[in-house]
């Protein structure tokens, strides 16, 4: 009745070079084909000038990297097919507050499935009323090109209309809390995006599985919340 589908890292290469971006220097969340209808913030948005420099999206008219494509076969295949489906996209590294955001990033219209996920979010607060968790649209941040999951939702409903439901949700973990309690990690090249102290990422390992676990039940659960036509 339900899956749970997993790719455990996208990225083995930058994680391998301790970077963001893959070995070829692009940055895999500014790679898609989508360009931001809201301005970007310099840089953070993502820029075609040079591999030098941060948030690069790869060429102009470039295919997206093998990584970034992987992903897109392994949704078209594995999970666009469902009736209901939720991603969770789980990246390190944003704030000090544990974010749930949902899309848009290019924009900030309202998302076309916001009912679902008002819908969504009630029925987390009412089954976690305590949790930790900031739900809100990615651009009340910031805007961006090349989003993955912007191209993969407009993707979806473009082929399957209101007739099934998919909701790509990121994690942004609050790392930026270990700062506080730890300074000395800014001098690592990983510092200001994870906790490094083994005890403090396994207190992060451990913190999201009620969400997890959330989520498979409102996968199975879904028609009580999610309104498919």
């Amino acid at each position: 009745e339900t899956r749970l589908v997993v790719i455990p890292l996208l990225n083995p290469g930058g994680m391998f070079m301790g970077s963001r971006c893959n070995p070829n220097g692009v940055d895999l969340m500014r790679n898609a084909p989508v360009e931001a209808r809201v301005k970007p913030a310099w840089l953070i948005g993502g820029q075609r000038w040079s591999k030098k420099l941060p948030y690069f999206r790869g060429e102009e008219g470039q295919p997206m990297e093998v990584e970034a494509q992987t992903l897109v076969d392994f949704v078209r295949r594995e999970i666009f097919p469902a009736s209901t489906s939720l991603v969770l996209d789980m990246h390190s590294g944003f704030g000090s507050t544990d974010r749930l955001w949902f899309p848009y990033a290019k924009t900030t219209d309202p998302f076309p499935r916001l009912a679902e996920v008002e819908a969504l979010h009630r029925l987390l607060n009412r089954s976690y009323p305590n949790h930790i968790y900031q739900v809100e649209t990615q651009s009340l941040n910031y805007t961006t090109h090349g989003d993955l999951w912007d191209y993969l939702f407009d993707e979806h409903m473009a082929k399957f209309g209101r007739s099934s439901v998919f909701i790509p949700w990121t994690l942004e973990m609050g790392s930026w809390m270990w700062i506080k309690k730890n300074p000395t990690q800014l001098f690592s090249a990983l510092g200001p995006f994870n906790p490094i102290k083994a005890h403090r990422f396994r207190r992060t390992m451990r913190r999201h599985l009620p969400l997890i676990d959330f989520f498979i039940r409102a996968v199975k659960s879904s028609k009580s919340w999610a309104l498919q036509k």
